[in-house]
């Protein structure tokens, strides 16, 4: 399947079936546990909310990858990572005011993807260490780097998704969360694959239930009095 076509965007409101659902899901779990993470860094008595939300990323870093392999033809790696000619010559149609259209991610988001997955595998190993004292501070401070280059990525991704959509006169952020995007009929999936999103959801939330108990009225006083008795 081609997914590069000059089928123009302004086609019907409700576009073509292009993101299955455990992409979508994915994708908004990863803002809501970034964001969460980020904002309780620096928190002591947030200490538990902050390693289970990084906890909870690299598990979906895993589902992701696994996914990427065996999803839906848009979700697949090999339907949308290309080579740096492709981002070039996509990077070119931007500049020229005609930016070359893909069904799926374009060859320059599709870098941002991949930097962001990367990114959050070493944060997650990281994080780890510095909870658990397997290294020295230097590992702390490591983890603190790269979130921080975490930060700066997102928010070129966001940009880039502003000026993109723009220029594509398509609106990025509904299509991930309807899964639409103009297109030909010949791009559609043809399952969302709901089922699969709903354990996806059913497992962060089944984990952060046992993560954050509610019944000593703290969801972190537990863990941070048996981390600290270590």
């Amino acid at each position: 399947m081609n997914t590069t076509s000059t089928y123009p965007a302004k086609a019907a409101d409700e576009g073509v079936l292009v993101w299955d659902a455990p992409v979508r899901v994915f994708h908004w779990l990863m803002v809501v546990c970034f964001v969460g993470a980020y904002l309780t860094s620096e928190s002591e008595v947030w200490r538990l909310v902050h390693v289970t939300l990084g906890y909870t990323m690299a598990g979906l870093v895993f589902f992701r990858i696994v996914w990427g392999f065996v999803g839906t033809y848009h979700a697949r790696f090999a339907s949308f990572i290309r080579g740096p000619k492709a981002v070039a010559r996509y990077l070119r149609t931007l500049l020229s005011h005609q930016p070359e259209h893909h069904a799926g991610h374009n060859p320059a988001g599709a870098l941002a993807i991949v930097g962001m997955l990367s990114l959050t595998a070493v944060i997650a190993a990281t994080g780890w260490a510095t909870y658990n004292d397997a290294a020295g501070e230097w590992v702390a401070e490591l983890h603190e780097v790269i979130a921080n280059g975490m930060l700066a990525l997102v928010g070129l991704h966001i940009a880039a998704v502003v000026v993109s959509g723009w220029l594509h006169k398509e609106n990025l952020v509904r299509s991930m969360l309807t899964g639409r995007k103009p297109g030909s009929p010949k791009h559609s999936i043809r399952s969302a694959w709901h089922v699969v999103a709903v354990l996806l959801l059913s497992a962060v939330l089944g984990f952060w239930y046992v993560q954050w108990p509610t019944s000593t009225g703290s969801p972190v006083g537990q863990s941070d009095h048996a981390h600290s008795a270590r």
